[in-house]
């Protein structure tokens, strides 16, 4: 109840005109930045950084936090609309949402992605003013183990959208884990296909790899088969969702929500991995599997849900134990200390007006979200419209400054060029752009995880199997694994026993 009534002095302390203008100016910031490829909100509080130290601390992370969700909605318009994400959150939103625009349900697509990160977010921000406590007990309770777990589960889900070629797919997915292995060994300090650029020893950015392989592949791509089909005119459709839309996304918004908020509050966690199970639950539930690579509503939704909902779990442990799960928390965990204040289990207790402000200040900032950009869907959709030439001239220069603004060094753009070829002879070839992403993201933590796992275990590999969840989890991977297996030993039985009592009708 102590929750409720701090919660009404936040809204009253958000609710003011000033602070109402730095949520709105947040909002607009954020969503713009999340539609420029490369960009995200993590930059752009960075950015905004020195700039609030003439303000309160309320204003500060009143504005911060409409930036940080405005940001996380902005990725998926580019996802949507370009096929281009904004966010690595965002790469799995583009695989039926670019599906949908090209058949001319951009509006809906985006009215989806917007309703459903206005619910997720509310529930998530809701569950973060209820549930903070229990949740961060749970999260700091899973050890190595448990993460490993469930990084590998993700790695062996994402055979559910590799495609027609098990084998493309896996050679994809390699070289995921491949380019994730550049830069410094965390644990023996020793150099790994850096070639001597000392640059390379920090890894290699994931915005510049999605920038890359999505928004220049994707420009090279149509470059390359411009002049062989003539330009087409996608239809924007009706700029709302309708009866059968809402029918078929309520469900996967919860179902997203219900994953996006603790993979958030997990301190290995994020939103990359909520988003991509969303997916693939979705697919798995759906009446209409047939439509998943198509152009799927369930498709947008629940990883959209998921990624809002992730936001709000992500504030969990950075309050509670001043642990940032992300970059945009990192970022903001520096604005903290930079107002000489130190998250951590006793901030509830030394400035717990600021931080129900914060919490307030979620809410208001969702709504706002959702007040602008619905209206803007048939707009951002008519975007669709404009000459091919035009539109990926314009997305060559913002991938260009979004790749260079990541780091301010020439060799970005060098390694952009390089992955936007690598994405031009992966569509060439036919091999699906996602795994490799996943790859990517998941590879360097699953090696962490491993290493961690087994330096704690004394180097024995029964140590995989120390945690109860992770044992849960390894179950459910064996099933997984195993399903494919028993489909084909069972499918030429009951091929067999049909005619079979056909026969036997016949004959009675």
């Amino acid at each position: 109840m102590d929750n409720l009534n701090w919660l009404m002095q936040g809204f009253a302390e958000a609710v003011t005109p000033m602070n109402l203008l730095y949520a709105c100016i947040g909002v607009l910031l954020g969503t713009a930045v999340g539609v420029l490829p490369g960009i995200g909100p993590a930059m752009t509080v960075a950015l905004l950084l020195p700039i609030t130290y003439n303000v309160s601390p309320s204003a500060a992370f009143i504005m911060f936090a409409g930036i940080y969700y405005g940001g996380m909605y902005g990725g998926s318009t580019t996802s949507i609309l370009l096929n281009t994400p904004g966010e690595s959150s965002s790469v799995i939103t583009a695989i039926e949402g670019n599906k949908m625009a090209k058949a001319g349900r951009a509006a809906q697509a985006l009215a989806t992605a917007a309703i459903g990160s206005f619910i997720a977010g509310s529930i998530g921000t809701m569950l973060l003013v209820l549930f903070a406590p229990i949740v961060s007990r749970f999260a700091v309770s899973l050890g190595a183990p448990s993460y490993l777990a469930i990084m590998l589960l993700a790695l062996v889900a994402v055979t559910a959208v590799l495609g027609s070629s098990k084998l493309r797919g896996c050679i994809s997915l390699l070289l995921g884990l491949a380019i994730g292995l550049v830069g410094i060994d965390f644990l023996t300090g020793q150099p790994r296909a850096t070639f001597g650029v000392a640059q390379l020893s920090d890894g290699i950015d994931i915005v510049v790899i999605a920038v890359a392989v999505f928004a220049l592949g994707e420009a090279l791509w149509v470059a390359a088969h411009l002049r062989r089909k003539p330009a087409e005119v996608i239809p924007v459709g009706r700029p709302w969702m309708g009866k059968s839309d809402w029918k078929r996304s309520w469900k996967p918004w919860l179902r997203g929500t219900a994953y996006g908020f603790p993979f958030g509050a997990l301190p290995a966690g994020g939103a990359e991995l909520p988003t991509f199970l969303s997916y693939i639950t979705e697919k798995k539930l759906s009446k209409h599997p047939e439509e998943f690579g198509k152009g799927a509503i369930e498709g947008v939704a629940g990883p959209e849900a998921a990624n809002n909902a992730s936001a709000a779990g992500t504030l969990v442990p950075m309050l509670s134990l001043g642990l940032p799960t992300n970059a945009t928390a990192a970022v903001m965990l520096t604005a903290f200390v930079s107002y000489g204040i130190q998250p951590g289990p006793t901030l509830f207790d030394k400035e717990p007006l600021l931080i129900w402000t914060l919490i307030a200040s979620l809410f208001i900032g969702n709504f706002l979200l959702l007040v602008l950009n619905l209206p803007l869907a048939p707009l951002w959709a008519k975007l669709l419209r404009t000459p091919r030439p035009y539109l990926y001239a314009g997305i060559l220069f913002f991938a260009v400054l979004g790749a260079y603004a990541v780091n301010l060094q020439w060799l970005d753009l060098v390694l952009l060029l390089i992955f936007g070829l690598l994405g031009l002879m992966m569509r060439r070839f036919g091999l699906p752009v996602l795994p490799l992403i996943i790859g990517v993201i998941l590879g360097p933590r699953v090696e962490r995880q491993l290493r961690q796992t087994l330096q704690l275990g004394g180097g024995e590999w029964s140590s995989i199997l120390s945690e109860p969840i992770a044992i849960a989890v390894y179950v459910i991977i064996v099933l997984l694994l195993a399903a494919p297996f028993v489909a084909k030993l069972v499918r030429p039985r009951t091929a067999f026993s049909a005619p079979t009592l056909e026969k036997t009708k016949e004959d009675a």
